[in-house]
């Protein structure tokens, strides 16, 4: 479980970017967010930094969740796309963990026309369809058309694609599909986050290689006693997703592991509680 101890906290956020840079869901670019436990009014963010070289609180910022602006005025702005994070967790108090990935596994999905599924029982926390986000519907006459959620109203109209609702303030949706871009998933604290941001990519993989089957078997006349690919089914999801978090301690064990014997990463806090 994840302390409140600020050290602590510091710790596991520093350990999340590296897991995911570890297993390909962040490359050079992406971050991972925590809300402040002392005060849910601000949150922690590395500075500009590849995820695999946050290695202790010097790297990390305090940022306004009202704002998207840094609490210390003097430190650097930070990532450009911090109000992805500062509107998810303006619009949803349950959520303390904001996840934003390039993963390429899940690019193709919100370029292709194809709808991202929950295909296997380690993903049932995606729910039925995973929305799309077309950043090109929000843009006004005076930006730079370069796909960044680089603006208070950018991150607003993203996080709104994470309920079913305009006026509601609990998200219904875990991730979002951002079109041409990556994805942004939650998570109510960073084991949550961090197991659903690898899970989704995962799920990508296993989702693209069963079309790719399906297929493969149509064009041949070898379609078996499925008429094509078989998603979850809503019992399935729901079941799914509540076996999802309870398990999920088992993965970020090993995860804690493997970046902790690996010499690329460092974490000057020492290994996480896990």
């Amino acid at each position: 479980m994840v302390s409140t101890n600020l050290t602590a906290l510091l710790s596991t956020l520093i350990t999340s970017n590296h897991i995911l840079h570890y297993h390909n869901v962040l490359d050079a670019y992406g971050h991972v967010s925590v809300r402040n436990p002392n005060n849910a009014s601000t949150f922690f963010l590395s500075k500009q930094l590849a995820p695999a070289l946050v290695s202790s609180p010097a790297d990390i910022n305090e940022y306004y969740v009202s704002s998207g602006e840094a609490v210390n005025s003097s430190d650097p702005a930070g990532y450009a796309e911090r109000y992805i994070h500062s509107e998810i967790l303006k619009r949803f108090p349950q959520v303390n963990s904001v996840v934003h990935s390039h993963s390429e596994d899940v690019i193709p999905y919100g370029i292709a026309g194809v709808d991202m599924r929950p295909s296997y029982h380690m993903a049932g926390f995606l729910g039925s369809k995973v929305p799309v986000f077309e950043i090109e519907q929000y843009y006004n006459n005076s930006q730079v058309h370069d796909m960044l959620v680089s603006t208070n109203p950018l991150g607003a109209a993203l996080a709104s694609l994470f309920a079913n609702s305009s006026s509601s303030n609990a998200p219904t949706n875990t991730l979002v599909v951002m079109r041409g871009h990556g994805f942004a998933t939650i998570g109510a604290n960073l084991t949550e986050s961090t197991f659903r941001a690898y899970f989704a990519a995962s799920n990508a993989r296993v989702q693209r290689k069963a079309l790719t089957l399906a297929a493969l078997a149509a064009k041949d006349g070898e379609l078996g006693h499925t008429d094509g690919v078989r998603y979850l089914d809503m019992r399935e999801q729901a079941d799914a997703s509540v076996m999802n978090d309870w398990s999920s301690s088992k993965p970020w064990a090993m995860w804690v592991r493997e970046v902790e014997v690996n010499p690329l990463y460092v974490n000057t806090l020492g290994t996480p509680p896990v």
